[in-house]
């Protein structure tokens, strides 16, 4: 059981995450509800990772531990709703 937050482990997570960014096609039409929400969904999770950056540049690896879970939790729960085409990719995501 790990007990401490490493800028290791914390680097490893941010490639987790910068990975997920990666996997993200856009499918909806543009200028439509769903498309702002999936606009909006990845801004969130784009400002979260921008913070989680931040936080570790200051040294502060509990919040950006938590802000990068959060920049992560954004772009799942846009993938499980449908926001993005993530290829079935149930090891970044919790779909299927």
């Amino acid at each position: 059981m790990r007990t401490e937050i490493t800028k290791e482990l914390l680097e490893h997570y941010f490639e987790i995450t910068k990975k997920a960014f990666e996997e993200l096609t856009e499918i909806l039409p543009q200028n439509t509800h769903l498309d702002t929400i999936a606009k909006d969904f990845y801004n969130m999770a784009k400002t979260y990772f921008d913070d989680a950056k931040y936080f570790m540049e200051k040294g502060d690896y509990i919040n950006a531990f938590g802000a990068l879970y959060y920049a992560h939790a954004w772009l799942d729960a846009g993938a499980r709703l449908g926001l993005w085409d993530v290829k079935h990719n149930n090891k970044l995501f919790t779909v299927d």
